[in-house]
């Protein structure tokens, strides 16, 4: 069994492979070749926090795993990860653990690769000012997808804690320095996606974070945070001016996100406006970007795919390269 920590799969592991990662994984559950049940979310009442069970089997990879993940926002003040998580992937020919990953890093990995498979599929193809809404643990490597699937030349970073914003634009200013964008702090949201081409959220809030009439013509928008049905970040307005919206999986987001879930329940929106999901995009059998004026969302809320092809393609790097710990 290989033991593989942060720095480890840092080591062996880059954002443009993790997006490369989530396309394939997008493919597969879009082609029904994999098995993904529905995960299960354990409240903890006390913390208000979730504690989150994600299975799955991939035939086509011969590759099967699970990943317990919690989200519990009070651990910021504790000073330990947000969503903190442990990956467990199988063989898929013989049933056996063949490896224990850092599910919190992976978790990282694979949600901001979502959001960078969705702009490289998406976005237009000169876009250069991005906007990220929400500066916590997930943040670091949703901006790193975002520069990695495009060129840009600023991204403006917003949360609702102002002291969580500059400290992390600060930080990302030295880290992200081999990128070429200017990585700036927003007093708010709506100064944030002023004229954005791409637009990132990823909150826990339960109401919508910014204006969505202030959301130009062209962009692209990744709605990470919503992932149960009292969360809503996103504006239900961009729903009704998109021109296209896409999932990674319609029956996990219908069945969690409060983002799709109630512009639905209000009529503000209806399932004949969705678009479809985006392995259908990656496999050509659904038309992506048609012109540039097209306002495109992307919902995802996480599919144990993601985290078993990351985890898999991780684990076939760092086997070739020899790192992590045979235990």
């Amino acid at each position: 069994m290989l033991l593989l920590n942060k720095q480890e799969i840092k080591k062996v592991f880059s954002m443009k492979e993790a997006i490369e990662a989530d396309k394939e994984a997008f493919r597969i559950f879009s082609e029904n070749k994999s098995v993904v049940p529905l995960r299960t979310n354990i409240q903890s009442e006390k913390e208000e926090g979730s504690m989150l069970f994600m299975p799955g089997y991939i035939g086509e990879l011969d590759c099967a795993g699970i990943k317990i993940v919690s989200v519990f926002p009070g651990n910021s003040k504790k000073n330990l990860p947000v969503t903190p998580a442990t990956m467990l992937l199988m063989d898929g020919t013989n049933g056996q653990v063949i490896s224990v990953l850092d599910g919190t890093y992976v978790t990282q990995l694979r949600t901001g690769a979502a959001s960078g498979a969705a702009f490289d599929l998406l976005a237009k193809k000169d876009a250069k000012i991005g906007a990220l809404i929400g500066a916590g643990g997930q943040a670091r490597t949703q901006l790193e997808a975002m520069l990695t699937a495009r060129e840009l030349e600023e991204v403006r970073v917003y949360d609702k804690f102002e002291e969580y914003a500059i400290k992390f634009v600060e930080d990302m200013q030295e880290e992200m320095k081999e990128y070429s964008a200017k990585i700036v702090f927003a007093k708010t949201a709506d100064e944030a996606i002023d004229n954005a081409d791409l637009i990132i959220t990823v909150t826990t809030a339960n109401e919508p974070v910014f204006d969505g009439t202030k959301v130009k013509k062209g962009a692209t928008l990744s709605c990470v945070g919503s992932y149960q049905y009292h969360m809503q970040e996103l504006d239900p307005v961009v729903l009704q001016n998109a021109s296209k919206i896409y999932f990674e999986s319609q029956d996990a987001v219908l069945s969690e996100s409060g983002d799709i879930i109630k512009p639905l329940e209000q009529g503000l929106i209806k399932k004949e406006d969705f678009t479809g999901e985006l392995g259908n995009v990656v496999n050509g059998t659904l038309v992506g970007r048609e012109n540039d004026d097209e306002i495109i969302v992307f919902k995802t809320v996480g599919i144990s795919v993601q985290d078993i092809v990351t985890a898999q393609k991780i684990y076939d790097k760092a086997i070739q390269e020899k790192v992590g710990l045979q235990w």
